[in-house]
Formats: structure tokens, C-alpha cells, sequence
């Protein structure tokens, strides 16, 4: 069971990665399996040949009338150097290889004679140079896709505003944001203020029943548990230990590994020597092993993975309506673009109160065959740089519209019909969000129970 946006990002991008990988060597051939540390650039092929490209016609207004009149941008941090528990991790796994492998392999030489162990602790998830470049890229996109709300004019008269997480990645992220538009309109005379707000870029954090119930509580990801313990992930650790020949009972870093792979394409697009400890098949249950985890942490394992995001929900449509209201009232739109920039956590518990990437039954350890097909990918849905994207119009005659993209193409609200897809009334789609509208409060979700839910 695919839904419409699965089926919009996956036939395009298939189709490309296959001449991709054809055409350059320096591209791992497991690119597409890469979840959360994958690059924007997999999602959008198109990037690769033009960083800067946009294809307008891809809005398709309803009607010539339609005017843009407030944009409402979720973003994810840019790409970024792992965490300092994942580098010690990296270290751990490069050691036993370092110290146990004998195979005969070129890549293995490689490994063991030329590469270095270079990331350090202090890195701890901090913004690399790409990110930097994904978020001025961005910006630049965002300016040529909207050019009427991301204008040097806006930008002047304070129309814009800006909100990030207090965590570095995220601020420099929102640097670099607002950095790509002055550079873009040669602006050096002038400083734009960004508002630094936890209760809404991380409210996980603040959601103490979530914290509770499923990221404290180990028993909330006993699927995970299970499928690592299960004969797709055996399979692979066996496979790895004979590609290294070392003895099967060492292998137990296949995740380090394969995130290795990931970050050193993300980070210095290289095709490193330890992506030839994966092939396809591989890949494939290591990216389910990872959505599996997303999943039940932050997607529809549990109600209160999404209901945590009420706060950010509330947010988002109180600046619509007033956009709205000020729109209908003849009054100039006083907040034209909201840029507000999170994480991944952020970003997925909103998609998932939406009602985004519900396939028909939940991942669960034991049907890993039965989701190839399966839209919650979050090699898809999470690149470094990933954004859902909320443009308003005005169509006239009080004629008010919404349009969502993700990763800068057009999706569907779930739940509203063919006719609506595109662009829906933006009644429409306050109707079909009415009881969160009118609930989904989050300090009443977010309080613990008396008697916690058995998760």
C-alpha cells in the first residue's frame, strides 16, 4: 500500500539513481538506503547537475488570480558531523577492524593502510560546510520558487521572521539561511533577528509523557529489539564478518558501519571503502532496521509521538488564519514568511499528526518482506535539509487556498479527495484537521498519566 506522495518520490527517483549510479563511481550504489543521514540531493536528483534549479510550474495555481500571501517553512538543520556517542562508536568498530580483518580485498587494504580515524568528540553533531551550503541553497530555491514572499523587500520590511532550536546545528543553519539571501541581494549593511525557541523546535524535549512513556522507556522499541535479533539483520552481520574476515561473534557494529558510509558521503562525497561492507540487499534492512526505530519513536508507533507536536501544529495554523484574516479584513499580511528550523524529531511528529506515510499496517519486526513498499521511508521523507513547506494563496473573491510541498515538491493532504489535491480550500483543510483544531492541547497530551499506557 503506497500512498501519493510515495508514489510521487518514488518512480522519478528510481529511474535516476539507476543511471546515477551507472554513470559515477563516487556515488555508493547503496545511496538510496541512507534514512536520516542521506543528502538532499537523493531526493531531488535533479540538484546534481543544477544545486540552484526550480521548476515553478510544478505549483500549479488553480486559478491566473492566485497570489501567494504567507509561506510557513519547517526545516531540518543542514548536514552535520555525527554525534559524539556515534563517534565513539565509529571508533569503536574502526579498532576491531583494524586489529582482527585479514581479507585480501582492495577496499580492505584500503581501510587498513589509508584511512585515518578523523572524527573527533568536539564535532558532536555540529554543522558541516555542505550544510551550510544546503541551507543557503535553500534559501536561494525557496527565493526563486516564491518570489513574491522571499524578496529582498520582505526581508527589508521585517516580514520574514525567523525561529530555530537552541542546538548549534540549528542556529547555524538559520545563519546560513538567512546568510544565502543576503548574499543573494548583496545585502551588508544590515542584520536579520532570529527568535531561538525550544517549547516549538524541540518540543520532545518538553513533552514529558513522551519522554516517559517511549524515549526513556526501552520496552517501547521492543520491536527494533527484535528485528536485530532477527535472520535479515544475522544475515547481514554474517555477510559483513565474511567480507572481513573475522569471526561472526565480533560483528556487532553493522550500524556503525553503515552509518560510516552514510556520513562519509554526506560530509566529503566519497564513495568510502567501508560502503563495500553492503550491497542492495543489505541496505535494505538496514534502512528498515532505522525506520523501524522512527517509527515507534517518533512516527505512528504511538499516539503521543505525534500529539507531542500540538504545540508546533497550533503554531503553524494560528499563522495561517491570521494571514487569512488579514487577507479578508483588506489588510496587508503582516508576517509573509515564516522560517522556522528543527530537527529530523521535529519534523516527523508533525508529518505524522498530519497524517503523512500511514501505510495500511504498521512495521513491525516480523514484516520486513511484506514493506518494500511501504511509504514511510525516511530515506525519502528526512534527508539533511528536509522541509514541509505551507504556501497560502489568495485566489479572489475570498477564495483562500493551501498548497504543502515536502522537499520542495508538491504532496497531498491525506484524507482530502482528488479534486482538492493540489491546492485545497484552506476551509477544506481546516475541516479535515477540525479535532485538532479544536483539541490536541499540548500541556493536556503531554502530562503524565496517573497510571501510564503499557507501551
Amino acid at each position: 500500500t503506497t500512498s501519493s506522495v510515495d508514489t510521487f518520490f518514488c518512480f522519478p527517483f528510481k529511474f535516476y539513481f539507476q543511471l546515477s549510479i551507472e554513470e559515477d563511481p563516487n556515488i555508493p550504489a547503496i545511496v538510496q538506503y541512507f534514512n536520516t543521514k542521506g543528502r538532499y540531493e537523493e531526493v531531488n536528483p535533479y540538484l546534481k547537475e543544477d544545486i540552484l534549479f526550480v521548476n515553478r510550474s510544478i505549483l500549479q495555481p488553480a486559478s491566473a488570480e492566485c497570489q501567494q500571501i504567507h509561506l510557513s517553512a519547517i526545516i531540518r538543520h543542514g548536514t552535520r558531523y555525527p554525534t559524539t556517542r556515534k563517534i565513539k562508536e565509529i571508533r569503536q568498530l574502526y579498532n576491531t577492524v583494524l586489529h582482527n580483518a585479514t581479507g585480501e580485498d582492495s577496499w580492505l587494504h584500503e581501510i587498513l593502510t589509508k584511512w585515518t580515524m578523523w572524527y573527533t568528540e568536539d564535532m558532536d553533531g555540529r554543522l558541516v560546510q555542505k550544510g551550510v551550503n544546503d541551507l543557503k541553497h535553500l534559501a536561494i530555491r525557496m527565493s526563486k520558487l516564491f518570489p513574491s514572499l522571499i524578496s529582498e523587500e520582505k526581508l527589508q520590511g521585517g516580514v520574514i521572521k525567523f525561529t530555530t532550536s537552541s542546538k548549534h546545528r540549528c542556529v547555524n543553519s538559520t545563519l546560513s539561511f538567512k546568510a544565502g539571501l543576503t548574499e543573494l541581494w548583496d545585502i551588508r549593511d544590515k542584520e536579520f533577528d532570529h527568535a531561538v525557541n525550544d517549547s516549538l523546535m524541540r518540543f520532545f524535549d518538553e513533552c514529558r509523557r513522551f519522554v516517559q512513556e517511549v524515549d526513556n522507556n526501552h520496552s517501547a522499541i521492543v520491536e527494533v529489539d527484535k528485528f536485530k535479533q532477527g535472520p535479515e539483520m544475522r544475515r547481514v552481520q554474517e555477510k559483513m564478518a565474511n567480507r572481513l574476515q573475522v569471526p561472526h561473534s565480533l560483528i556487532k557494529m553493522t550500524e556503525a558501519a553503515f552509518n560510516l558510509c552514510a556520513y562519509e558521503f554526506a560530509i566529503k562525497a566519497v564513495n568510502s571503502p567501508w560502503c563495500q561492507l553492503f550491497d542492495e540487499d543489505d541496505a535494505k534492512v538496514m534502512e528498515y532496521a532505522s525506520d523501524l526505530r522512527e517509527f515507534w519513536k517518533r512516527g505512528h508507533g504511538y499516539d503521543i509521538n505525534s500529539k507531542a507536536s500540538c504545540i508546533l501544529f497550533h503554531d503553524v495554523f494560528s499563522r495561517l488564519n491570521k494571514a487569512a484574516d488579514e487577507i479578508k479584513s483588506g489588510q496587508q499580511v503582516s508576517e509573509a514568511v515564516t522560517v522556522q528550523i528543527g530537527h529530523a524529531d521535529t519534523l516527523l511528529p508533525l508529518l505524522t499528526l498530519l497524517g503523512f506515510f500511514k501505510d495500511s499496517d504498521p512495521l513491525t519486526s516480523t514484516n520486513y518482506a511484506t514493506q518494500a513498499q511501504r511509504s514511510f521511508r525516511t530515506s525519502r521523507m528526512l534527508p539533511y535539509a528536509a522541509n514541509l513547506l505551507l504556501v497560502l494563496y489568495d485566489c479572489g473573491g475570498g477564495d483562500l487556498r493551501l498548497q504543502p510541498l515536502l522537499n520542495e515538491k508538491p504532496v497531498t493532504f491525506p484524507g482530502l479527495t482528488e479534486q482538492q489535491a493540489s491546492m485545497p480550500p484552506y476551509q477544506d483543510v481546516k475541516e479535515r484537521y477540525r479535532e485538532l483544531l479544536q483539541g490536541c492541547d499540548f500541556e493536556t497530551e503531554c502530562q503524565l498519566l496517573k497510571h501510564p499506557v503499557e507501551v
